[in-house]
């Protein structure tokens, strides 16, 4: 598989677990007053890698772009 489609996969699964991150949190503010801190980081650790993962995929155009000028 080509390394772009990795990253493409990977951007998908990680949007998946930030929404169950999201969700999961949403649940435990309705059960309680002050949900834990660590709960938080189960949504907050897929957005910094799916950031990474889509610059990185917004970027693939304009590098491909470079590219085929230079050469």
């Amino acid at each position: 598989m080509n390394g772009n489609l990795w990253v493409r996969q990977i951007h998908r699964w990680l949007s998946i677990a930030f929404t169950l991150g999201v969700i999961s949190y949403i649940v435990a503010m309705t059960q309680s007053a002050q949900p834990p801190m660590w709960l938080g980081l189960f949504a907050l650790v897929p957005l910094i890698l799916l950031l990474v993962t889509g610059l990185y995929l917004f970027a693939l155009p304009y590098l491909g772009k470079r590219r085929r000028v230079d050469a």
